[in-house]
């Protein structure tokens, strides 16, 4: 079990909080993390039946068996315990007592905004980000084994070929969430939709073309890629906002939260078949997008993060927006440092870089070597977390 950047968040969190609630997606490693923390608490999952079935049935006496509370895992799977929980934290809010964590994003807040609303610290608990990864003795060297490997602990933790794991894991989505979290009758066509957005990853988000290309109406598309961001397999980007909103593409932008998973739906089996591969680029994106989420949804910070494309053709990856600074990031698969790599953010600073005291800028690249140019940091993909504000650097690392 290596250590995990969330973990001072939680710590924070169990000093205060009655509650925790800790949602993610499935095999992020919630249940690994909340065992370990959280070792001298009580663990009950809600996915065994037996268990399930005593906190349906009985659920004050469920909870009569943990005084000093417990870890109590998908919890999704019972929301009318957490109603019985409210009275018990009003009665003792003595904090870090209760643990809740589940997979199902949307169905597991719901029932936590309805009974323990100020009274539980919700976090979220993402794939391995880049920084984690090289906790392992065993991590990628080459950034298309970084793509192609992703970011699920199981994948490290067990040196697993990742075709083999994420196949599994496939069957098991598209089987047991889907059908739980939405009402999708024709899995496979389901599938070929989820198979279409791994195709568009780091594309604008079009659910007409979705639904044209799936055999889909365009209300479905809308439906199920709710399914997908509610189960945490993709998300959308929204675009920058200024005053010049007529001058700005208004649709926001697809992502796979995880680049193995979306290999792996692309068809790509090895390593080696990104190097020429159409989708490199955008998957590349993909990942320094994915990995400042991570970095952000690990420091308890949400928000704040868009990217930049106006009707004249200037694009951006990647806008951070801090209070006192923007940070333009761009993301280059290309592995040569080149003057040509700044083209996007030369072109577009000039239209950010007055909103805000300060405005820095960065390139994240395939390469190797890190350079401080005129027009901003380029940046080697190893070293991606030093792109994205807050800027922690780990002791020992380089």
């Amino acid at each position: 079990m290596i250590h995990r950047d969330l973990e001072t968040e939680l710590e924070r969190a169990a000093a205060w909080a009655p509650s925790i609630t800790l949602t993610g997606p499935r095999q992020s490693g919630k249940t690994t993390l909340c065992r370990t923390m959280f070792s001298d608490h009580p663990y009950r999952s809600l996915e065994s039946p037996d268990d399930r079935a005593f906190a349906r049935e009985d659920p004050r006496a469920f909870l009569a068996q943990f005084p000093r509370g417990a870890v109590l895992d998908e919890v999704q799977r019972v929301p009318d315990l957490l109603s019985y929980l409210q009275g018990i934290i009003d009665a003792d809010r003595a904090p870090g007592r209760w643990i809740l964590s589940g997979s199902q994003n949307l169905a597991l807040l719901e029932s936590v905004s309805q009974s323990l609303a100020g009274r539980t610290a919700v976090h979220r608990l993402l794939p391995l980000s880049w920084d984690e990864i090289r906790r392992f003795p065993r991590c990628p060297g080459s950034l298309d084994e970084a793509l192609f490997s992703g970011g699920y602990p199981d994948i490290f933790n067990r040196s697993l070929d990742p075709s083999d794991w994420l196949r599994s894991y496939v069957a098991t989505y598209l089987e047991r969430d889907v059908r739980a979290i939405g009402n999708v009758g024709d899995l496979s066509t389901f599938q070929r939709f989820v198979e279409l957005c791994a195709g568009r990853t780091a594309q604008l988000l079009n659910y007409s073309a979705l639904a044209d290309d799936c055999g889909i109406s365009q209300p479905t598309a809308k439906a199920w890629f709710s399914i997908l961001e509610a189960s945490f397999v993709a998300f959308h980007l929204r675009p920058f906002s200024t005053r010049q909103r007529r001058r700005l593409v208004k649709m926001p932008k697809l992502y796979f939260l995880d680049t193995g998973l979306a290999c792996w739906l692309l068809g790509i089996r090895e390593p080696r078949q990104l190097r020429a591969h159409p989708l490199r680029g955008p998957l590349f994106e993909t990942w320094v997008v994915s990995e400042a989420v991570k970095h952000r949804t690990h420091r308890g910070l949400s928000g704040g993060l868009s990217f930049y494309r106006d009707r004249h053709g200037a694009e951006l990856d990647l806008v951070v927006d801090e209070p006192d600074a923007l940070t333009l990031v761009e993301a280059k698969s290309a592995a040569t440092p080149s003057t040509s790599l700044f083209d996007g953010v030369r072109r577009v600073r000039p239209r950010l870089q007055d909103l805000r005291p300060r405005c820095d800028t960065a390139v994240v690249y395939g390469g190797d070597e890190g350079q401080q140019r005129t027009d901003g940091r380029l940046i080697p993909w190893r070293l991606v977390r030093s792109a994205v504000p807050p800027k922690v650097e780990p002791a020992g690392d380089s």
